[in-house]
């Protein structure tokens, strides 16, 4: 019997790293890897995991501990991992921001600034000696660690720009791409497609090599081509689960064909298919193979990485989706709602709940409330009610609900206030339930300016009820309406909701306003440092307020000064905040896309100078990102004229810090940021050498990022 076990880990988030060193102290970032791993390679006792939006993790798989690499605390430059390429102890990785190398110390990053490649976007990779070549979506390059060759439709047979997997046989390379199969010796281009040879599609998924054979992936079959002999393979013909080929991986004479409706082993006679119905997957969508020994290790879809010994299957899994609607703090636990499932973080371990293997009712949890021990969850398909053991779940069938779409939540005493209606459903107004009754507010029989509840806040006996059509106040017995027409609210659309003492805070989609019960104080984009007018969450913490937006990132505002973090000067992974919390000083951060992330001031560290230890010509910025001021140190390892130089987004230089003749040796200079706004600024460092043995002059110069928070 096949036996099935799901391992809840750290999986996608960021493992104990030194934030002092990492690129925007004090943020982590939590990504699922459920949604999409794009490549898996092993090393030994580790195995590199390469995500869509979450990064490369390092698994080791004798204590399962692993470590993650993003954009925020490595020299990544981008989170999309498209491919992995072992060589050595070196990784090479194509992402969605360049091609990188990896040493496992040093980061070295190629892309369209500082290199030929033509396109950051990097498909496949493949090296032949010491030659690599990496496949784009603007063309094949050659890259001999010097030199860069480009070979494009317009200059040489490559049948399409696309592409998206290259295979190297002796001195032969053959280049899937997305019009067509190209083999190419350095000299002539053959190109094989659909009216010319046994290709089933011209639209190259996978290849692989089996003795002199290729096997070839396409989204109609799989092909097989032994240089003389094509042989088709698909649904109607075959044991394949379906015709749409993603991964393919050789062990010794068996082929494991990654699909889109399972996993398929086929030994030249026999096939064996894995798939939900027999394996314990969540989904049936393989990613990627690749193979360890007698183990399979696999990325599926909506169910993370699984490893296969042949007789059973393991499940690792983190968040369980990069959409994140909601989020609730109890204590040090994190609870987050998802598009696909709800996690709970304690800051190790992660659990999972979902439809298939808990009462979750939905696997799309819009909102989330803590009483005591227990956890409210509005889904799409109902309320749940949850203590750590038993689940409730409340319906339009078996209870009050007035509709199964739970968009709010809110908690006064011992009686539960459930707001339901988001897109795509209409709902059906706002429900009060005290453990046994229902009673039920709507257009027709209340006040309630509209049935699509967005936000719930209590303040006393008082209920503050956000509508897509007006913000209403209900004492029991009275209901008062605002809107635009009778208010300076400035949207109908109210998204969020929060009371600070006598101050409701009201989120809205045309800007941010703070109610005292007479006056109102409307923060736009145009009268304040908020970043955009679509204000989706709201969280107070002292006297700072945190407040999300749609487009414009998360913002800080003490009352006077606003704070702005974003994707380009900070951690935050996504622009687009759907949800806040707050633990302790530290904000929770829930984005559309791009998962989970952490923020807290107090894991801010300066470091020492001694840190360094610097070697060679190198730049580093002691603190970053900074207030004020900050402190930059720079080594030259020889006599050097020397230029350190800042500059702003516009590429105008904002400051001269060094300009003139150094010995060889290490320096520390101050950046006093007066006069200067809020933003990303650029440091550069440029030697020029004066060679003695001849009359050239070398010029060498680092570049490194620059963050003002004001």
């Amino acid at each position: 019997m096949t036996k099935h076990f799901y391992i809840i880990f750290f999986l996608l988030s960021a493992f104990a790293y030194n934030t002092a060193n990492a690129q925007y102290p004090g943020w982590q970032n939590y990504t699922s890897a459920e949604d999409y791993v794009t490549d898996v390679v092993s090393e030994g006792n580790k195995i590199w995991i390469g995500t869509m939006a979450g990064g490369l993790v390092c698994m080791d798989t004798a204590t399962g501990g692993t470590q993650l690499y993003n954009c925020c605390n490595s020299g990544l430059p981008n989170n999309c991992i498209t491919f992995l390429l072992m060589e050595g102890t070196t990784k090479w990785i194509g992402t969605g921001g360049g091609l990188v190398k990896f040493d496992g110390t040093n980061w070295t990053v190629y892309n369209m600034s500082n290199s030929d490649l033509p396109s950051n976007l990097v498909y496949s990779i493949a090296t032949e000696g010491l030659t690599k070549w990496v496949g784009t979506d603007s063309g094949l390059v050659k890259f001999d660690g010097t030199n860069w060759t480009v070979y494009k439709t317009n200059n040489s047979g490559l049948p399409d720009n696309h592409v998206w997997n290259i295979l190297v046989e002796d001195s032969i390379k053959w280049i899937g791409t997305a019009d067509g199969l190209a083999k190419f010796d350095d000299n002539i281009w053959i190109v094989y497609k659909t009216t010319n040879s046994g290709l089933p599609s011209n639209r190259i998924n996978a290849l692989v090599i089996e003795g002199t054979t290729k096997w070839i992936g396409t989204n109609w079959g799989l092909a097989s081509f032994d240089n003389t002999k094509w042989t088709f393979y698909d649904n109607t013909n075959s044991g394949l689960p379906d015709n749409w080929i993603n991964a393919l991986a050789i062990e010794g004479t068996t082929k494991w064909i990654g699909t889109d409706c399972g996993l398929a082993k086929f030994d030249g006679t026999n096939w064996t298919v894995y798939d939900t119905s027999n394996s314990g997957f969540l989904y049936d969508c393989v990613n990627s193979i690749t193979i360890e020994g007698a183990t399979k290790w696999v990325g599926i879809s909506g169910c993370g990485l699984a490893k296969f010994d042949g007789t059973n299957w393991t499940f690792y899994r983190g968040l369980p989706n990069n959409i994140v609607y909601s989020l609730a703090i109890d204590g040090t636990t994190k609870w987050i709602g998802t598009d696909n499932g709800l996690g709970k973080f304690d800051g190790t371990n992660w659990s999972v709940y979902d439809m298939r293997n808990s009462g979750l009712p939905d696997n799309i949890v819009y909102s989330l409330a803590i009483d005591g021990s227990n956890i409210w969850i509005g889904t799409y398909g109902g309320l749940a009610k949850f203590d750590g053991t038993n689940w409730i779940v409340y319906d339009t069938s078996n209870s009050g609900l007035p509709n199964n779409s739970v968009s709010a939540l809110a908690i006064e005493g011992t009686t539960m206030w459930v707001g339901t209606g988001t897109y795509p459903t209409y709902g059906w107004g706002i429900a009060k339930f005290d453990g046994t009754n229902w009673t039920v507010y709507n257009e027709n029989n209340s006040g309630l300016p509209d049935n699509r509840v967005t936000a719930i806040a209590i303040e006393g006996t008082i209920k503050w009820i956000g509508t897509q059509y007006g913000l209403a106040k209900y004492d029991g017995i009275n209901w008062t309406v605002y809107n635009t027409s009778n208010s300076v609210l400035p949207d109908n659309n109210v998204t969020a909701l929060v009371i600070e003492g006598n101050n409701k805070w009201i989120g809205t989609d045309g800007g941010l306003v703070k109610f005292d019960g007479t006056n109102w104080t409307v923060y736009k984009k145009s009268n304040s440092g908020l970043p955009g007018d679509d204000v989706t969450s709201f969280a107070v913490e002292g006297t700072t307020k945190w407040v999300g937006t749609w487009s414009g990132g998360l913002a800080k505002f003490d009352g006077t000064n606003w704070t702005v973090y974003n994707q380009n000067n900070s951690g935050l992974p996504d622009n687009r905040i759907s949800s806040l919390a707050l633990e302790g000083t530290t904000i929770w951060i829930g984005t559309e896309w791009h998962g989970l992330a952490s923020y807290s001031e107090q894991g801010i560290e300066e470091p020492s100078i001694s840190d360094f230890g610097l070697r060679n010509l190198e730049l580093k910025i002691l603190k970053n990102p900074f207030i004020s001021s900050t402190t930059l140190q720079y080594a030259i390892p020889t006599s050097s004229g020397v230029s350190l130089k800042v500059f702003d987004l516009s590429g105008r230089c904002v400051k001269t810090l060094v300009n003139g003749e150094k010995e060889a040796g290490t320096y520390t200079v101050t950046f006093p940021a007066k006069g200067l706004s809020t933003g990303v600024y650029f440091a550069t460092l440029t030697t020029i050498c004066h060679s003695e043995c001849n009359e050239e002059s070398h010029k060498f110069k680092l570049t490194k990022k620059l963050i003002l928070m004001k």
